[in-house]
């Protein structure tokens, strides 16, 4: 069992994450949720911590920043849009073990020190944005670092304040860019 209690949207969601792993597992019901809601999970991440695994959609980000604005210092944990979608239908309860695993074990804090390692200019320099192909580089690049897809600027962001080194960054392009040679 992990010590993090994970924090999804509804219960199907809850249902997926615990046939993938042994875990406590809390709803929000969406945006459902109360202030008192917000007060139970602050408790929770003073003494076990919080991994927020939301859908890989609008709704799912929208419900994302909230929490974690109210709970600064809780991990995230993304599926990529095409691993949680059946028949059309996006969430997290759509994905398999495996992923959901995945997404879990690739958690990453939010920073409370802003630290600005990753610019503009390394996106485009990388081929992240302003090319024909950014949105697929971002989103592959965004699973290999267990960060999400985001567009230019949200993907900049996880990466600034999602703790990616810029190590770990420059070995996921080497990986990603050797695959695309294959």
């Amino acid at each position: 069992m992990i010590k993090e209690v994970i924090v999804v949207e509804g219960r199907d969601d809850i249902t997926a994450v615990k046939a993938a792993i042994d875990a406590e597992v809390i709803a929000s019901n969406g945006f459902g949720y109360k202030k008192d809601f917000i007060e139970t999970l602050k408790k929770i991440s003073q003494r076990r911590g919080i991994i927020i695994l939301t859908d890989p959609d609008y709704a799912g980000e929208q419900i994302r920043r909230d929490l974690s604005k109210h709970i600064p210092n809780c991990k995230h944990a993304f599926l990529p849009q095409g691993k949680a979608l059946k028949k059309g239908d996006i969430g997290v309860e759509n994905a398999s073990k495996e992923d959901i695993l995945e997404a879990i074990n690739k958690a990453r804090p939010s920073k409370v020190k802003k630290e600005v390692l990753f610019t503009k200019e390394d996106l485009i320099e990388f081929g992240l944005s302003g090319g024909k192909d950014s949105r697929a580089r971002r989103d592959y690049l965004g699973q290999l670092l267990g960060i999400g897809y985001g567009n230019s600027k949200q993907f900049l962001n996880r990466l600034n304040n999602l703790g990616v080194t810029r190590e770990e960054f420059l070995e996921a392009i080497e990986r990603m860019d050797s695959y695309d040679k294959q």
